[in-house]
């Protein structure tokens, strides 16, 4: 028996399509009800649900199949992880149309230059945007979470605290604010 293809897709936000991954995975011969999806979560994070199920499905003599290496992982260690608990379980993992042979020396050096690179690929997208973010702070475009109460409605909650006429959950329901909202104000907002 030649076993099951199960796929695996998966794309960083809920803006971007799987539409292209999946059309892959069925060229493929992934079966349309085999593939499993992670939306809006990137390679770093290792807690995918979709990626689970994948590999919770697939068996001894199936093959596991992702379009690209950088879907399933973005560091070289949690790469190897994978691979190595596929492997350990009788499981061949398909990239694209390349089946990595973890028996083959090329097949492993192979392996650890896509996943060197997909690391590379990742480190390069948190550098740019932390750039960006330094730029656009600088700009003065990008200041945070704004404070849910105007600076005026800060002093005045202070005022009341101050006057101990009024409880955290009393200020909490005037300025129709959660009491941690409370308490975060009077710690910015000194004593008069």
């Amino acid at each position: 028996m030649n076993g099951t293809r199960i796929g695996y897709a998966r794309c960083s936000t809920d803006k971007q399509d799987l539409a292209v991954q999946r059309e892959t995975l069925l060229a493929l011969g992934v079966p349309p009800e085999r593939i499993y999806t992670d939306r809006g979560l990137t390679g770093t994070n290792r807690s995918r649900p979709g990626l689970d199920q994948a590999l919770a499905a697939v068996r001894a003599g199936d093959t596991l199949v992702v379009p690209k290496l950088d879907r399933l992982a973005r560091s070289v260690p949690d790469a190897r992880d994978i691979a190595d608990s596929l492997v350990a379980r009788g499981v061949k993992l398909a990239l694209g149309t390349s089946v990595y042979d973890p028996t083959d020396p090329m097949g492993k050096m192979f392996f650890n230059i896509l996943a060197t690179f997909a690391e590379f690929e990742a480190d390069l997208i948190r550098l740019r945007t932390r750039e960006g973010m330094a730029v656009a702070r600088a700009r003065g475009k990008l200041r945070g979470k704004q404070p849910k109460l105007s600076a005026k409605q800060q002093k005045e909650l202070r005022r009341m605290y101050d006057s101990a006429e009024y409880s955290i959950s009393d200020l909490a329901e005037v300025f129709s604010v959660s009491r941690p909202t409370v308490y975060r104000t009077l710690n910015r907002v000194p004593s008069q």
